[in-house]
């Protein structure tokens, strides 16, 4: 905490008064990694223009890819971690803000974009178990795509996400 003090240039007591303690600052972080998560998947959305709700999933998929390599200890922090506290109510509200929008984005590819959150749906399950290992892997350096270019490399991660989309219904 102290170093977190002296970095961010206040009193080495202010984290330890603003976050209680490393666990508290850990969950406010977080919390706000999902709403910057959330922020980069609506950027990457934007930018793609997608022309249907299958597009729009797919550029969601890219968002969550690009969030976890460019926010790498972030990701860890937010997914894996076990010393933040899933306890606190802002987390959790800003998790399920990101579980959401994937279940409406899903939603949409089916064609039932007015109807609520499945509980258990499998169609949020494999998207979300996709670009999670995905991002994983990569991050990870289990999986390299070097040697392509920009656009060569977002191809071919589109593709492998496509892959367990669900089939847009009319």
């Amino acid at each position: 905490m102290r170093g977190c003090a002296k970095r961010a240039g206040v009193s080495h007591a202010a984290p330890a008064h603003h976050f209680g303690d490393a666990a508290g600052l850990l969950t406010a972080l977080a919390a706000q990694g999902f709403e910057r998560f959330i922020e980069t998947q609506n950027r990457v959305k934007a930018a793609a223009q997608p022309v249907d709700a299958r597009a729009n999933l797919l550029a969601a998929g890219i968002g969550y890819l690009t969030f976890a390599w460019e926010n790498q200890a972030l990701f860890r922090l937010m997914f894996s971690s076990e010393r933040r506290d899933d306890s606190d109510a802002h987390l959790a509200a800003c998790a399920q803000a990101a579980y959401l929008q994937l279940a409406a984005d899903v939603a949409a590819v089916r064609g039932d974009a007015k109807a609520p959150p499945r509980p258990n749906d499998v169609d949020v399950i494999a998207a979300w178990a996709m670009v999670h290992g995905l991002s994983d892997l990569m991050i990870s350096g289990r999986i390299m795509l070097d040697g392509l270019s920009e656009t060569e490399r977002r191809a071919a991660l589109e593709s492998i996400i496509a892959r367990v989309m669900p089939e847009a219904r009319p």
